[in-house]
């Protein structure tokens, strides 16, 4: 599914660099993995390259479902990319990202319409499992914060991605809701053979959810930056 060697990212020079270093990185379909560490170590940059939004600056291998993702950023296929992302990837927001103006059922059917799929009862059974029937025919705002995220995981879902992206998906809600929600959200990937990616800082959560973790660790450099190494799973 994910297979990832010596890919590096980084923004700045001198003191205002940064550098997000992964060594190494494999995921089969239906495994599930938690990046942790705290705010601002990488965790949502190291989401954008795996959601195929940002580009490594330098790669030795970078395969998505055998392809070559690292060659289609150096030939610019932009239009590729694009495709890879809409049909086989889900992202879970932090703050659910639901359009406003959508009812419930629109906001999770939206990547089904999107890619032009039908009906096949995907959104009343993503609503059902993740116990917001009651909610479909209401808009984001007149939700709780924790009814938000369900419906952020069931659009995410949708779609049926090989490839679940969630950060901090729990980071707004209450201990309770955040286990709830993290259960939901592994649960619906397992049952569909998701390959799912967390970013928290919660670690106790990642762990008691049944997640492998790895951490992001940074260390300051000589010339002032910051470079960060995602670890080996602990």
């Amino acid at each position: 599914m994910l297979n990832l060697n010596a890919v590096h990212r980084s923004r700045g020079v001198g003191s205002q660099r940064y550098s997000l270093v992964i060594p190494a990185l494999r995921l089969g379909a239906g495994e599930q993995l938690a990046i942790v560490g705290p705010s601002g170590c990488g965790k949502s940059t190291l989401l954008d390259l795996l959601a195929l939004v940002l580009a490594p600056d330098q790669v030795g291998q970078f395969a998505f479902n055998n392809v070559d993702i690292a060659g289609l950023w150096r030939a610019d296929q932009q239009s590729v990319l694009a495709d890879l992302r809409s049909r086989h990837l889900g992202y879970v927001l932090q703050t659910g990202g639901l359009l406003g103006f959508l009812d419930v059922r629109s906001n999770i059917a939206l990547s089904r319409k999107l890619l032009g799929l039908k009906d096949d009862g995907s959104v009343t059974r993503l609503a059902e499992q993740l116990e917001i029937t009651d909610q479909l025919t209401k808009k984001p705002a007149a939700l709780s914060v924790g009814q938000r995220q369900r419906v952020s995981c069931a659009r995410a879902l949708a779609h049926g991605p090989q490839l679940l992206l969630a950060d901090e998906p729990t980071a707004a809600l209450d201990p309770l809701n955040a286990e709830r929600v993290m259960q939901a959200l592994l649960a619906q990937a397992r049952g569909h053979r998701t390959c799912c990616v967390v970013a928290t800082h919660d670690e106790p959560l990642a762990r008691a959810s049944g997640l492998q973790v790895r951490r992001i660790s940074c260390r300051r450099d000589a010339d002032g930056g910051v470079t960060a190494t995602l670890g080996e799973a602990c």
